[in-house]
């Protein structure tokens, strides 16, 4: 009776000790000490690891790790078909604006190169030019009027013909 006794103790004991050893404790940088059955994460360096399980008890901790790892990336979570063809007209529907964007953009861009293109042609053919100025007065542009027009119009196809 005794030793079965003693033999009971003995196994519970060995129970109560082998999750103790499969234990990892470390430290993280706040300097808080943690304890759990699972790895350390990998941003602890490894001064900070102050205890870890058994060898045996380790390889068998990482590989049901993995395990559930595994597990995890294996169950894929359900997408309503619905939601996902919505989720693909909006997307299509908002590239579609972007290109009519873009489209209108771009036409905006040689309007604006034509024009002046044109300007610049006219301006080097030597003609008289006249413009209207603020009060409404037609105004004959002289040499330093037709020079800043010129780089103005050279700006604007730099900037627009591409």
């Amino acid at each position: 009776m005794r030793v079965e006794r003693a033999f009971w103790l003995a196994t519970l004991l060995v129970l109560v000790v082998l999750p103790a050893q499969a234990q990892w404790k470390w430290k993280d940088r706040n300097g808080q000490t943690h304890v759990s059955d699972l790895p350390p994460p990998r941003d602890i360096p490894e001064k900070d690891v102050l205890q870890r399980p058994a060898e045996p008890v380790r390889k068998a901790a990482q590989a049901a790790s993995a395990a559930s790892a595994a597990a995890v990336a294996e169950a894929k979570p359900r997408v309503d078909p619905e939601l996902e063809s919505r989720r693909a007209r909006a997307e299509q529907e908002q590239k579609a604006k972007a290109k009519a964007e873009d489209e209108r953009v771009a036409a905006q861009r040689a309007e604006n190169c034509g024009r002046a293109r044109q300007q610049l042609a006219g301006l080097e053919s030597g003609m008289r030019l006249a413009r209207v100025n603020e009060k409404g007065e037609r105004e004959i542009l002289d040499d330093k009027a037709r020079a800043e027009e010129t780089q103005r119009a050279r700006q604007v196809i730099a900037s627009e013909c591409r």
